[in-house]
């Protein structure tokens, strides 16, 4: 058929012959409007590339979203992944979850730990054991993608300290995080291209670091989560220059960059939460306007690129470190308080004063918990205990723990007194 209609085509010497020509053409441009589009809104991909293979990375919110992908590159190209999981590794998901990393990518080097990012004890028992190692670990990135919002019409749910969990996760727990860890950052060789990477957001342009309250809410009303990735910013700046500060023992210079890398909007559980503000309602609108959200946001796998590009060109393991990154080329930061040592100082010291009292009241009420269980343990074991001399519940009475021999005399008692009657 399509030979006859391209022969009649050419016999006649005009296009009229071709069966719904008007209809196609009527379409084609609008189809062509559509690829433009699409091609433009889903970024920039990454052309570089870098040996992978045996490199140590820890990752943060590596089991969905744009960490999830991300994990999923680095494990194909060989990476040894210690992904940071708020499960403990025998949960079920998180078993699941390894086992297919492991198969699809063909890589067994991949294993999880529990850290709980919402406890700043959960983040020191980690890290603390991570550094307490002779020789130092190896470690060759660390990439920290886990965040957190809280919707427009949900209620904040606060971490184990009781923090904001904008404040709390968003920044305090990187904090927390990088600064146990940062020794083993500095003992690495040398000749290893060492790279922290740290997801932001261009929502940090909103944020408002002058009016922070001390306090376990410390970021402006209506600001958190802005405020959070301003905040950030200022420390990924401040924590390259304690990198830089450093005199190595064998007087090298300084071979780790921090990294700051803005993906874009795209369509994660974190984006899904936000538009539609944690309400039934709105995820329905959500998914009735899905192809909207499909043709202007990134899908996780390009969300992933920027960091790829991080990870992996040649030229950001050289030079000034605390570069942002946004499309897979560096980007100016359009707020600049981030670079006034005052306020990174002032952030800085906030910020292990408040982490300092908060493992003290943690550490005070883990000791009561401790003490009221071991107290908990003890009576149990008196009450299970036999009738040869020792205690057992008296199931005539209120259910008090008393002597079995009283017990025994008491209900002797009551038979000589019906004998008597």
């Amino acid at each position: 058929m399509p030979v006859h209609v391209i022969g009649h085509v050419f016999r006649e010497g005009s296009l009229s012959a071709l069966p719904y020509l008007p209809v196609v053409l009527r379409i084609l441009p609008w189809i062509a409007l559509l690829a433009v589009t699409k091609w433009y809104f889903s970024g920039t991909r990454n052309r570089s590339e870098r040996l992978m293979r045996s490199k140590v990375i820890m990752m943060t919110g590596a089991t969905s979203g744009i960490g999830a992908s991300l994990a999923r590159s680095f494990a194909t190209r060989g990476a040894q992944l210690v992904l940071l999981t708020s499960a403990p590794p025998s949960d079920p998901f998180i078993v699941d979850y390894v086992d297919d990393l492991r198969s699809s990518t063909d890589n067994q080097l991949i294993w999880a730990e529990q850290v709980d990012l919402s406890s700043l004890h959960s983040i020191r028992v980690f890290a603390t054991k991570w550094i307490d190692n002779a020789p130092p670990r190896r470690l060759d990135m660390v990439v920290l993608c886990a965040a957190t919002m809280t919707p427009r019409f949900a209620s904040p749910i606060l971490t184990r300290d009781g923090l904001e969990p904008n404040w709390g996760l968003n920044f305090l727990a990187i904090f927390h995080l990088l600064s146990i860890i940062s020794p083993a950052l500095r003992a690495q060789p040398p000749d290893r291209d060492v790279r922290v990477l740290v997801a932001s957001c261009a929502s940090y342009a909103g944020g408002e670091l002058k009016n922070m309250r001390d306090s376990k809410a410390p970021l402006a009303k209506g600001r958190e989560y802005e405020t959070s990735k301003l905040a950030l910013i200022a420390f990924a700046r401040a924590f390259q220059k304690h990198l830089d500060v450093y005199a190595r023992p064998d007087k090298q210079p300084n071979n780790a960059r921090v990294v700051l890398v803005d993906p874009g909007l795209c369509r994660t559980p974190g984006t899904r939460r936000w538009l539609s503000g944690g309400h039934l309602l709105g995820l329905l609108l959500y998914v009735l306007m899905w192809p909207l959200w499909w043709l202007f946001l990134k899908s996780s796998d390009m969300g992933a690129e920027g960091f790829l590009y991080a990870a992996m060109e040649g030229e950001l393991g050289r030079g000034e470190g605390g570069k942002l990154l946004k499309e897979c080329r560096e980007a100016k930061v359009l707020r600049d308080e981030v670079e006034d040592e005052k306020v990174q100082e002032e952030l800085w010291k906030f910020s292990e004063a408040q982490i300092k009292a908060l493992e003290k009241e943690g550490a005070f009420d883990r000791a009561i918990e401790k003490k009221m269980g071991e107290r908990r343990a003890a009576e149990t074991g008196r009450m299970e205990k036999g009738d040869d001399g020792k205690l057992q519940m008296d199931r005539e009475g209120n259910g008090q723990v008393v002597p079995a021999t009283a017990i025994e005399t008491r209900s002797q008692g009551s038979r000589r007194s019906r004998k008597g009657r």
